[in-house]
């Protein structure tokens, strides 16, 4: 069993405008960007990325908004819903604002006992906010989304398969415990820590996904530094799993492998950090670039939404 992972680091989706995406983000959910950037392997659009304050492990949403994407359509052999942490007795007001902001948004308790409000994003993202008690995170605050209400950062994420054997055996390889299961929901615990829960919601019934906006494109864990990545690399080949070899995401080093039920899992180091190229009070603002597309920065400026 590996113990190198210490939970959650990102979660990667699709959308269609990034406008809408950013305004989403940072006006109604009150993230912080914390990296304005370009998809390495599609330098004409964004990766943006939102989180708290430093855009720390565990509180990172990061999106690709190809510009008028099709919708994705949901299925089995992908992430379901990502859930955030939110303060405890903080879903009514939630509830109220998504309302006035015209999200759909509906509260109910979870299988598993917390206080739970499901919503949907621009692109019919699944997300849901979580109250959490123990979860002591400071957030990113704003004037419209006070510190008492604020988003902490992860709280789960589901992986929506057919049969969860293979996926719970992968889970529990990578130092995952298995908690309850409840409503065919099987919750499965990283010890310790926070954005630290996955839960593997079986749909024996559910269709090929189809990728699309409101798509998640994959779901990374997290590892100190790139001595622990080289570890859990070598582990997972071990076992049998296909393995990337390790590339620099200028804030992050990744690898990357898909689960038996076809998901792409990356496990990205927590060095260097979003500070490695800003400073920590302008986060966000300016638009980065990998080095091998700096050459192209006046034509990406030119084709690239404005976002503010």
């Amino acid at each position: 069993m590996l113990d190198q992972i210490k939970g959650l680091h990102h979660i990667t989706s699709l959308a269609s405008d990034a406008r809408t995406n950013n305004a989403f983000f940072t006006d109604a959910l009150g993230l912080r960007r914390v990296k304005k950037t370009v998809n390495f392997d599609a330098p004409d659009v964004y990766h943006l990325y939102y989180g708290d304050a430093t855009g720390a492990p565990g509180s990172v949403m990061t999106y690709f908004p190809f510009p008028h994407a099709a919708p994705g359509r949901p299925g089995a052999g992908e992430v379901g819903t990502t859930a955030f942490a939110i303060p405890a007795g903080s879903a009514d007001w939630w509830g109220e604002r998504l309302a006035l902001l015209g999200a759909r948004a509906t509260a109910e308790d979870d299988p598993f006992g917390a206080r739970r409000l499901a919503f949907a994003g621009p692109d019919g993202d699944a997300f849901a906010l979580v109250e959490d008690a123990h979860d002591t995170r400071a957030p990113w605050s704003t004037d419209a989304v006070p510190e008492a209400h604020a988003i902490r950062g992860f709280h789960s994420a589901s992986l929506r398969v057919r049969d969860p054997g293979a996926t719970r055996e992968l889970l529990g390889f990578m130092g995952y415990e298995p908690a309850e299961t409840r409503d065919g929901t099987m919750r499965m615990v990283r010890p310790g820590g926070t954005a630290n829960v996955i839960d593997i919601d079986v749909q024996p019934g559910a269709p090929d996904p189809r990728p699309g906006a409101g798509s998640v494109h994959h779901i990374a864990f997290a590892v100190d530094n790139r001595a622990r990545q080289l570890e859990v690399r070598e582990a997972l080949m071990d076992t049998g799993y296909q393995v990337t070899p390790v590339i620099d995401r200028d804030y992050f080093w990744a690898i990357y492998f898909r689960t038996p039920d076809g998901i792409l899992f990356e496990i990205a180091t927590n060095e260097p950090g979003f500070d490695r190229d800003e400073d920590p009070a302008h986060l966000g603002e300016a638009l980065k670039l990998p080095a091998q597309h700096e050459h192209l920065r006046a034509k990406l400026q030119s084709h690239l939404q404005p976002i503010e």
